[in-house]
């Protein structure tokens, strides 16, 4: 069977939300969109994630292009996984009244041709049941893919290995059990894990392997309260633009100490992670005081020997363990595996890829990049842009860890600053406008113009110094960096 459609989305997790949003600003209602998802339903790796995960920021910010929420919770309110999901189904309705979309839900995406001025797409149901589909432009919205994190492979068979995505940690199992709990991992998911289990059963033994610490950005900082909005607190846009002019490629380090100093909590003495997670003070408070022990390492094993069991350190370090406790795998599950490389943008702009390898917008990274990058393709602008694209996945492997957050600000302020020239400024100022995901819209008007301005002021003359920078990482550590599009390269 053979679907035609003006444009094929894959994916129907928020980069693919905002990917239609977008289209639907520039089809008529005669044309159509085909929405493929290997999913039964729309929600992306909500669908698949942990069931006591919440947002990082307020939930206004989390959404398909400016949809509203219908969430009747206050703007600070961090929505749970259910009512992410609902929402996220809510904007698919909202699009689908100004534009044909067709569901393909439980198709698996095997692969795409370009011919003919046509893309080729092959797709095929978990039964193995073919469809083709004939598009004039295909978005392939693989966004962030976040992967699901099994339980770890220990040698003891007196642990108790689990993961939150496959086991419920707040269940009644783990509630029956009064034995200790070893989380591994100190990102937001171990944080998310540690401030379920303190808060629901008190007096419990949580000890927290946090590897070398995280480094959250503070949700108090960053979204003041109130009257507090007006005078108090510096717009995410000026925190990114300042950081992106101290760092020159070398000086990590330096940047992100800044940064702790001024925008930064963590729940450990030393910090090596920075992805730009969002923790409260009242949830550090929290969590420090119900934890046991905090570990600044990395687990290798649990093992059995000379009558006992020990947890086994990277460093060689041990610690006694109860027989009987459990092992929570709360590792990272962002940029992790290897895939193959694809560009952003094929050579002939029909083509537009979300994914990991080829990152040109990373933040906010619920769609902001589905977004912008969907607006260039409609406005036939995707292969003459030429966006500087990272391979982020290169760079995690073998770049220190705390590298990748320093660099994304000089990628995103780089490129934000071609599209700003690309575009007619009206239009420009239109398209920001419509990303409600933009989270300098918690704070009054005047000030967000303010930044703007500014921004429009000086983004030229900062290009040089993130270009700069940008070339200084893709020498440094020997991995893509650089314009895919618009050079001859693609």
């Amino acid at each position: 069977m053979t679907e035609r459609c003006d444009v094929c989305i894959v994916g129907a997790g928020i980069s693919g939300l905002n990917a239609l949003f977008v289209a639907r600003q520039y089809l008529s209602r005669d044309q159509r969109v085909v929405l493929v998802d290997r999913r039964t339903r729309v929600g992306g790796m909500w669908l698949d994630t942990y069931d006591y995960i919440r947002l990082h920021q307020p939930h206004p910010f989390f959404t398909a292009g400016n949809i509203e929420w219908t969430l009747s919770k206050k703007r600070e309110h961090l929505a749970a996984k259910d009512e992410v999901l609902d929402h996220l189904s809510h904007c698919l309705a909202v699009i689908k009244r100004h534009i044909r979309v067709t569901e393909l839900f439980g198709y698996e995406f095997e692969k795409a041709e370009e011919l003919d001025g046509k893309v080729r797409i092959s797709c095929k149901a978990g039964e193995g049941y073919p469809i083709e589909i004939e598009a004039d432009r295909l978005i392939k919205a693989y966004g962030q893919g976040v992967e699901t994190n099994a339980p770890l492979k220990l040698s003891s068979a007196c642990a108790r290995s689990v993961s939150p995505d496959y086991f419920d940690v707040g269940g009644p199992e783990m509630r029956v059990s009064n034995a200790p709990v070893w989380i591994v991992g100190g990102g937001k998911t171990g944080m998310d894990t540690a401030h379920v289990l303190i808060t629901e059963q008190p007096g419990r033994e949580v000890n927290l392997v946090a590897g070398p610490g995280t480094l959250f950005m503070s949700r108090d900082r960053l979204f003041p309260r109130g009257a507090r909005r007006w005078r108090e607190g510096d717009l995410m846009s000026s925190i990114f633009i300042e950081m992106a002019r101290r760092f020159d490629g070398f000086n990590e380090a330096d940047v992100l100490g800044w940064f702790y100093d001024n925008y930064g909590i963590s729940l450990t003495p030393k910090t090596g992670n920075f992805l730009l997670a969002i923790l409260s003070e009242a949830e550090k408070e929290t969590i420090a005081a119900g934890l046991n022990e905090v570990v600044m390492d990395y687990l290798t094993d649990v093992v059995d020997c000379d009558g006992g069991t020990e947890v086994v350190l990277r460093s060689g370090e041990t610690r006694s363990f109860e027989p009987g406790s459990w092992v929570v795998n709360c590792t990272g599950s962002l940029i992790r595996g290897e895939h193959p490389y694809e560009p952003y943008a094929s050579a002939s702009g029909r083509v537009l890829s979300i994914q990991n390898r080829s990152v040109t917008i990373p933040f906010p990274p619920a769609g902001a990049a589905a977004y912008f990058l969907t607006h260039l393709l409609f406005l036939d602008k995707l292969a003459e842009v030429p966006l500087y694209a990272m391979d982020l996945e290169a760079l995690r492997r073998k770049a220190p860890q705390y590298v990748m957050g320093a660099g994304l600000g000089p990628l995103q302020l780089h490129n934000l600053s071609l599209i700003a020239e690309a575009v007619p400024a009206r239009q420009f100022a239109k398209i920001f406008y419509q990303s409600g995901f933009d989270l300098d819209r918690w704070f009054p008007i005047p000030r967000r113009l303010r930044a703007s301005a500014g921004f429009m002021l000086t983004h030229k003359r900062d290009r040089k110094h993130h270009r700069r920078t940008l070339d200084t990482l893709a020498e440094r550590f020997g991995i893509r960096c650089e314009p895919v599009v618009g050079t001859g390269q693609a």
